[in-house]
């Protein structure tokens, strides 16, 4: 009779969470189903969307794709909000898609990976099973380390180990960036030197080169903080391979990236051909602070024409080179690359030495400019919004964007009654055609900042209403001079 039970009670779940037709994604149809699904795998990766998200629908297909791919290992979910409130709000979303990985039932982290099938199926590979890999031979380590990412093995001298209990917290911190292994024989680790307990750092085997060590020791006692941070000073070498997965790490830092063929599947002789000549150019700058990547071209072709101007026939089958720095500078290397690296020396030379002039990208600035509110293009930026003696409001758009079509009336009409004020100045840039002030965070549209006089390195983002009286009260408090309006237009 009890077995009848169970039977029934999970029949009735499968009609609750089930499989759409054709997909692999399991569809959470309910809120009390919700607890059930999840708790019945050890890793689960959520989505919660809403029908008419437009985000959502872009995601739907990589999603779809990433579930075929990761069936049998990690289990892909989806639940409706607009249909399942109660689930979604317990979990705090509060916009679409969220996506939040579950273990044994309980939350266990937001998903902060890529958005894309491949980046997806990386990502919550590194989520199933343990976060360190246990290794028991020799072997074992040849095949762990054989990979094409980096991969960080601990060598312990037992399973009571207390330097390996630190160890498994440091890789529970950072199973979502890297690889790890622990062993707990020390004899495993003798074809590596292994004599006491340490953490070995090794480099993926595709990168290594005679410009840096490829095996990296760590061998003071082991914690949590020193493992993460000798991870995270070494990780990347001295010159690593930027791709979709890693350029949000390796972007916090000024980087000079390499463009060109890099194909390590079907072209690894040639790739490191180029990398190498400039790996010996990096050792001569290494303590500078600036740090070297080398990237395929054709799969940042999109942002090197947005974000450099370099189209497809820049630099033919030769790397190009661009530097980024953390506060947004850009630079390219205008000179061929030469294949002795002299001229990736000269343009470091001149980069150090502040020769270089950055890369902006800017529209034309208009031929009149007479208008209520100023039009203000990257290379005017300095001359209208940085003006010393005059308070701005900036808008920054996008022409497609239909709340700042909205504004637009009322924002020329606020500029209309402040057009006699020689102290104040409306205006508006396109931050979708001109490169923004690394000061200034656009991430939306229509953003808005006051930018006061003699205060210009401290722009202040504009957060009240959007009509004519809410933009007028807030100038005439945070005016540096008396706010100046015709008679008429006075309170």
């Amino acid at each position: 009779m009890f077995v009848l039970f169970v039977s029934f009670f999970w029949i009735g779940l499968l009609h609750k969470s089930s499989f759409a037709e054709g997909s692999d994604v399991l569809v959470l149809n309910t809120d009390s189903a919700f607890d059930h699904a999840v708790a019945g795998h050890e890793t689960m990766l959520v989505e919660f969307f809403a029908p008419w998200c437009g985000h959502c629908q872009r995601l739907a297909p990589e999603y779809e794709t990433a579930a075929t791919r990761l069936k049998g290992t990690v289990p892909l979910a989806k639940v409706d909000c607009t249909a399942n409130s109660e689930t979604c709000g317990r979990f705090g979303v509060n916009g679409y898609p969220t996506l939040k990985i579950f273990r044994n039932g309980e939350e266990a982290s937001s998903y902060d990976g890529p958005r894309t099938a491949d980046g997806i199926v990386s990502y919550m590979k590194k989520q199933a099973g343990p976060s360190s890999v246990p290794l028991h031979s020799e072997a074992e380590v040849d095949y762990f380390i054989n990979s094409f990412e980096a991969s960080i093995v601990g060598f312990f001298s037992g399973a009571d180990s207390l330097q390996l209990v630190e160890f498994l917290k440091a890789s529970d911190a950072l199973r979502d960036s890297y690889r790890f292994a622990h062993a707990t024989d020390l004899g495993t680790g003798l074809k590596h030197s292994v004599d006491e307990e340490c953490v070995l750092l090794f480099r993926p085997p595709h990168l290594n080169s005679k410009f840096e060590e490829s095996v990296l020791k760590f061998s003071e006692p082991v914690s949590t903080s020193s493992v993460l941070d000798f991870i995270r000073d070494n990780i990347f070498g001295l010159c690593p391979h930027l791709n979709s997965e890693n350029k949000d790490s390796l972007r916090t830092r000024d980087l000079l990236t390499a463009y060109y063929d890099v194909d390590y599947i079907r072209n690894p002789k040639g790739t490191n051909y180029w990398r190498n000549r400039v790996m010996k150019v990096a050792t001569q700058f290494q303590s500078s602070g600036l740090n070297f990547a080398v990237a395929n071209r054709e799969e940042f072709q999109d942002e090197l024409e947005e974000d450099f101007g370099l189209g497809r026939s820049n630099g033919g089958e030769l790397p190009i080179i661009t530097i980024r720095t953390r506060a947004g500078h850009k630079y390219t290397m205008q000179e061929e690359f030469t294949s002795d690296g002299k001229s990736l020396e000269r343009f470091l030379e001149n980069y150090f030495a502040g020769r270089l002039k950055q890369y902006i990208k800017s529209e034309a600035a208009p031929e009149s400019n007479d208008g209520p509110v100023k039009v203000v293009v990257a290379d005017t930026f300095e001359e209208i919004v940085n003006d010393p003696e005059k308070d701005v409001l900036l808008e920054f758009y996008a022409p497609w964007c239909g709340h700042c079509k909205n504004l637009e009336p009322k924002y020329t009409e606020l500029g209309e009654k402040l057009s006699g004020d020689p102290y104040m100045v409306i205006a508006k840039m396109d931050a979708t055609a001109n490169d923004v002030p690394p000061n200034y965070d656009v991430q939306g549209f229509p953003t808005i900042y006051f930018a006061p006089a003699r205060q210009k390195d401290q722009p202040r983002r504009y957060e009240g209403g959007r009509e004519v009286n809410d933009f007028l009260t807030f100038l005439k408090k945070e005016a540096t001079n008396p706010l100046r309006q015709p008679e008429n237009d006075t309170e």
